[in-house]
């Protein structure tokens, strides 16, 4: 065999180590050991009507819908509880995660919601930043948290497993994965019937379905 054959043989394994290289399975840490979903809630606790949001820090939608999620609580929160869990889409926001356990981290300390509303609102900021680190950080304290055992429970494996047990738990509903999905006592919410004639989420749109399950479960 020539010269000419040998390389053309090497050019061929050469080009299916590279879509073995960079098209193969990248996996992510799935791993929820024995842990269960979170169970972030407010509002009324005891209510019969549930509204769940799966969402991602780092999502300009999830950043749009923030606003209205926190005047929905504030309206009713004497009469509907609202939960918040993870489900940071990875592959096209790469501080998700990181937010998600910077959250977490906070959460041990009791200021999830605090942390919520520092990622939010100060989401333009990190989301843009090589290294979010140092702003979760500055936000953890603003939260009112102590800074030394943020950054130790950021860096726990606990903190992975909570937010994997909340992603685990978004894929047994088999629903498309996208954020963020709204589920009122169990049953997805059509975004489209949320928005204004603009294009906007609205709050008057959204009332009108926690009004409507108020009513159909008693509790109006």
């Amino acid at each position: 065999m020539d010269k000419k054959f040998w390389l053309v043989l090497g050019a061929i394994a050469a080009i299916f180590v590279g879509i073995w290289y960079f098209g193969g399975d990248k996996k992510t840490d799935t791993d929820t050991g024995s842990m269960q979903p979170t169970s972030h809630i407010k509002g009324k606790l005891d209510s019969k009507v549930a509204l769940v949001e799966y969402g991602d820090f780092q999502c300009p939608v999830c950043g749009n819908y923030y606003p209205l999620v926190t005047q929905l609580v504030e309206k009713y929160k004497d009469k509907i509880s609202f939960q918040f869990r993870h489900l940071p889409l990875t592959n096209v926001h790469p501080n998700a995660l990181a937010a998600a356990r910077a959250s977490e981290a906070a959460s041990e300390q009791d200021k999830f919601w605090e942390m919520y509303d520092q990622l939010f609102l100060n989401q333009a900021t990190w989301s843009q930043s090589a290294s979010a680190t140092k702003y979760f950080e500055q936000y953890a304290t603003q939260a009112g948290a102590d800074l030394e055992r943020y950054k130790v429970d950021a860096a726990a494996p606990k903190t992975n497993k909570l937010v994997n047990a909340d992603v685990a738990a978004f894929k047994k509903t088999g629903d498309t994965v996208s954020t963020p999905t709204f589920y009122l006592n169990g049953k997805k919410l059509d975004l489209k019937t949320l928005l204004d004639a603009e294009g906007r989420p609205s709050i008057e749109k959204f009332s009108q379905v926690i009004d409507a399950k108020l009513k159909e479960t008693g509790q109006q």
